[in-house]
C-alpha cells in the first residue's frame, strides 16, 4: 500500500521562505479554501490566486520532478526569493518508510529508504535518473496516470478529450497490458540470442564441410598425435591418483554431517533469539498501551468534572458529552488491545521457557556446506576421470582406420534445425504478446474491462449522470443516452465534469485492484466548473464515502465557501504580502 504521510514546502511557487507543512495522513474529507489578503477594493478577500493548487503541484514535483501543468522547473521557484526551493515528501510503501527531498537553486535530489539515503552516480542538476527509476518502480504509476487518479485538476486534459493513441497508452497501463510489452522486450532479447547461436552453428557446419575436404591431409598428423596421446594418458592417470590421495585425507562424509549439525544449531539459536525479541517487542508495546490507557482515564476524569483536559476551562455543553464518549471509546479500544497483547505474550513466554538452549557449536573444516559438497564432488569427479582416462582406448587408430575407409565425416544439422524451430516458436510468442488481435491481450482486457465498466457505472449512478458510458474491447468508449450515441463534447460542462470525476474514480478503483491501494486523493476545483447543486452534493457524498469507508485522505479544493459547513476539516490557504500559508482548521 502507498501511504502519503507528510509534505513540507519552502520557496515553491507562492510559498515563501517559511516552510509550510501539511499532513497528508488524515482519513477525512478536507475542504481547501483560500483567501487573498493582498487584493483591495472589490477584490478584497478574493479566493483566486492564493496558491491552493500549490499543494498538488508540490506532491507531483516531489514524486516525479515536474508539476501537474507545463511549468518549467526553474519557474517553480518562488519569484520573490528566487532560491532555496525545497519540497520534502514522506510516504510509506508496503510498510517501508521513504522520504524524497527535491529542490532547485541549489539543486537537490535525495531519496531515503527508512533513514538511509540512497546514493546514485548520475545525479545532475537535482535530478537523478536512477533515483527516479527507483521511485517509479515503487509507485508503479506514470505521471499521466497520477494526474488521472490521484491529483485531479482542471489543468489536466480529460481522458475522453485525448487522442485515441494517448487514451490507449493510459488504458493499457491501467489494465496491465503494458506488462505484455515488457515481456515482449525480454523475448526480443532472447530472439536475438538464438539468432546469434544459429549464425554460430552455421559457421560450424561450414567448417565441418571444409574439414571433410582436407581429411586426407590429417591422416598423417593423426599418427603423430597417437604417440603423444598414449604418453599423455599415462601422465594424466598418475596426476589424478595424486590429487585423489590429497582429497581423501579428509573424511568428507563426516564433514557434511557436521555441517548439517551446525545448520541445526544455528537455526535453534536464531529461533530462540527471535522468540526473545518478539516477547520484548510485545511487552514494550503493552507498556506503551497501558500508559495510553492511563492518559485516557485521566482525561475522562477531567471531562466528568466538567473541565477541558487541554486548557482546564469549564466545559458543560454538548461538546463535553461528545468528548467523554470519544475518550471512553478510545479507552475501551486501548484496554482491549492490552488484553490481546497480554494473551499473545503468555504463550510466547511459555514457548520460550520450554525451548532448550542449543548445545556446543559443531566444528567444521570448511566454512560452508557448499565447499564440503564441492570437495566430495571434486573427489568423485577425479575418481571418475581417472577410471575413464585409464579405460580410454586409443582414439587415433580408430580415426585413422575410419578416415582411410570412408574419407568423410557426416555433417549433423540437428542443432541448427532445433535452433531454427526455437526461433520460429519465439517469433510466434512475440506475435501473441504484441498483436492487437492476440487472444492473450483480449483475455486480459475482457477481465479488467468488465470491472472498469462496473465501477464507472456505479459512480455515474451515484453522481447523477443519466448517460451510459462503456469501454469496448478495442478500448474505445461509447457514450449513449436513451439509445442515442454521443461524443464527449456533446455533453454540457456539468455533465462532462460528472463524467470526468466518475471516470477518474473508476480508474483509481481498477488501478488499486491490480497494483496497490493509495491513501491520498486531491480534487482541484473540478466540482466548481459548471456543476449544479445536485452534482456538487453527489460529488461531496462520494468523496466523504471514500474518506470514511476506505480510510482515504481526500483534499477538495473549491471556491464554494458554503461547503465549509458540510465538512469537519478545513485547510485554510491564505495569501498575504505575496506569500501563501497553510493552516489546518477543525470545523465543528
Amino acid at each position: 500500500m502507498i501511504r502519503l504521510k507528510n509534505i513540507t514546502i519552502r520557496n515553491f511557487l507562492s510559498v515563501g521562505n517559511v516552510t509550510q507543512a501539511v499532513n497528508l495522513e488524515n482519513p477525512n474529507l478536507t475542504l481547501v479554501l483560500g483567501e487573498n489578503l493582498d487584493l483591495g477594493g472589490n477584490d478584497a478577500g478574493s479566493r483566486n490566486g492564493v496558491g491552493k493548487t500549490t499543494l498538488a503541484n508540490a506532491i507531483s514535483y516531489a514524486l516525479y520532478g515536474q508539476a501537474l501543468s507545463n511549468i518549467k522547473k526553474d519557474n517553480l521557484i518562488n519569484r520573490t526569493n528566487e532560491k532555496g526551493m525545497l519540497v520534502t515528501l514522506e510516504f510509506e510503501c508496503n510498510g517501508q518508510s521513504y522520504r524524497i527531498e527535491r529542490g532547485r537553486k541549489p539543486a537537490v535530489m535525495r531519496f531515503f529508504v527508512g533513514d538511509q539515503e540512497q546514493k546514485y552516480t548520475d545525479d545532475a542538476q537535482g535530478d537523478s535518473r536512477e533515483t527516479q527509476q527507483e521511485i517509479d518502480r515503487l509507485l508503479n504509476m506514470s505521471h499521466d496516470m497520477f494526474k488521472h487518479i490521484v491529483a485531479l485538476n482542471t489543468y489536466t486534459e480529460p481522458f475522453l478529450s485525448l487522442r485515441a493513441n494517448d487514451q490507449r497508452v493510459i488504458i493499457e497501463q491501467l489494465l496491465g497490458i503494458t506488462l505484455l510489452s515488457e515481456k515482449a522486450d525480454q523475448l526480443k532479447e532472447l530472439n536475438r540470442n538464438v539468432k546469434d547461436l544459429i549464425t554460430q552453428e552455421d559457421f560450424r557446419v561450414r567448417a565441418q564441410l571444409e574439414f571433410n575436404q582436407k581429411i586426407q591431409d590429417q591422416i598423417s598428423g593423426l599418427k603423430l598425435k597417437q604417440s603423444a596421446w598414449c604418453t599423455k594418458q599415462e601422465n594424466d592417470v598418475t596426476r589424478l591418483n595424486k590429487e585423489i590421495a590429497e582429497l581423501e585425507t579428509l573424511n568428507i562424509d563426516q564433514e557434511i554431517a557436521n555441517h548439517a549439525a551446525l545448520s541445526k544449531w544455528e537455526k535453534d539459536s536464531k529461533d530462540l533469539t527471535d522468540l526473545e525479541n518478539t516477547i520484548k517487542t510485545l511487552s514494550d508495546t503493552l507498556a506503551a498501551e497501558v500508559k495510553r490507557a492511563e492518559q485516557f482515564e485521566k482525561q475522562l476524569k477531567t471531562l466528568k468534572d466538567h473541565r477541558c483536559p487541554e486548557c482546564d476551562q469549564a466545559l458543560h455543553n454538548r461538546k463535553n458529552l461528545d468528548l467523554q464518549k470519544e475518550k471512553t471509546e478510545f479507552l475501551e479500544e486501548v484496554r482491549e488491545h492490552c488484553k490481546l497483547l497480554g494473551n499473545e505474550i503468555i504463550p510466547l513466554k511459555v514457548a520460550y521457557d520450554m525451548t532448550p538452549a542449543p548445545g556446543p557449536k559443531p566444528e567444521v573444516h570448511y566454512k560452508t556446506l557448499d565447499e564440503a559438497y564441492t570437495h566430495r564432488t571434486q573427489l568423485n569427479n577425479l575418481q571418475t576421470q581417472r577410471d575413464r582416462r585409464a579405460e580410454e582406448s586409443d582414439p587415433y587408430q580408430e580415426q585413422i582406420d575410419e578416415l582411410q575407409n570412408t574419407g568423410l565425416k557426416e555433417v549433423n544439422y540437428d542443432q541448427i534445425n532445433e535452433l531454427q524451430r526455437l526461433l520460429n516458436h519465439q517469433e510466434f510468442l512475440l506475435k501473441i504478446l504484441t498483436s492487437k488481435d492476440s487472444f492473450v491481450r483480449k483475455k486480459i482486457i475482457d477481465q479488467n474491462l468488465s470491472y472498469l465498466n462496473q465501477r464507472l457505472s456505479y459512480y455515474l449512478d451515484r453522481i447523477g449522470l443519466p448517460h451510459t458510458v462503456e469501454f469496448q474491447n478495442d478500448l474505445s468508449v461509447n457514450i449513449t443516452e436513451l439509445g442515442r450515441d454521443l461524443d464527449f463534447d456533446n455533453l454540457s460542462r456539468g455533465e462532462r465534469n460528472r463524467l470526468i470525476l466518475s471516470l477518474s474514480w473508476a480508474f483509481r478503483d481498477v488501478w488499486e485492484s491490480l497494483y496497490q491501494p493509495i491513501n491520498f486523493l486531491i480534487v482541484d476545483e473540478l466540482i466548481d466548473s459548471g456543476m449544479d447543486t445536485i452534482g456538487v452534493e453527489n460529488s461531496l457524498a462520494i468523496l466523504k464515502g471514500m474518506a470514511r469507508d476506505r480510510s482515504k485522505t481526500v483534499f477538495l479544493i473549491s471556491h464554494r465557501e458554503e461547503l465549509s459547513a458540510r465538512v469537519s476539516n478545513i485547510l485554510s490557504v491564505v495569501k498575504e504580502n505575496g506569500f501563501t500559508t497553510f493552516s489546518q482548521l477543525d470545523n465543528i
